[in-house]
């Protein structure tokens, strides 16, 4: 892809509304974002700082499927507050995701390098995608934990370590 066609891609991309469903950016990766934005070689096209997600544990998404998400840090009281408003009778399982970002990049070698230096910056899981002239980079930490935490509306005791 020629640069003028990158630069008006990117303008485009970068002037739309956001279509997440959180409805905005995460202010923890904002400043990441930007600074990927800034250069002529790369703009983000999806981010997420990572998430806390209480959730039913089924294979389809649908409505009620999430009891709880939270882009933030949260405590162990938050977490109980939020858990004791469960009514389902179904297995809720807790889930903490990690920080993903999909970067376009100008070129292949742009693609390569961002990809070696996020992985030598412990962003362990990233690499490259080719979509017809167009190079993505998906931009992956290794944090994440899943583990059951209700069922039958009971949870076992959580506390602190």
């Amino acid at each position: 892809m020629i640069q003028e066609e990158f630069l008006q891609r990117k303008k485009d991309i970068l002037s739309k509304e956001d279509k997440s469903s959180k409805g905005d950016w995460d202010k923890r990766i904002i400043e990441l974002c930007d600074k990927i934005n800034s250069s002529e070689k790369y703009y983000t096209t999806s981010s997420c700082s990572g998430r806390v997600i209480v959730m039913l544990d089924q294979e389809e998404k649908g409505p009620g499927l999430f009891e709880f998400i939270s882009h933030d840090l949260i405590d162990l009281k938050t977490l109980q507050e939020n858990l004791s408003l469960i009514k389902s009778e179904d297995l809720i399982k807790f889930k903490q995701e990690q920080c993903i970002l999909h970067v376009a990049c100008q070129t292949l070698e742009d693609a390569t390098d961002l990809v070696v230096k996020a992985q030598l910056t412990g962003w362990k899981r990233s690499g490259m995608i080719a979509i017809g002239k167009r190079f993505m980079v998906e931009l992956n930490t290794t944090e994440r934990l899943e583990f059951p935490i209700m069922i039958n509306n009971k949870c076992g005791q959580l506390k602190t370590v």
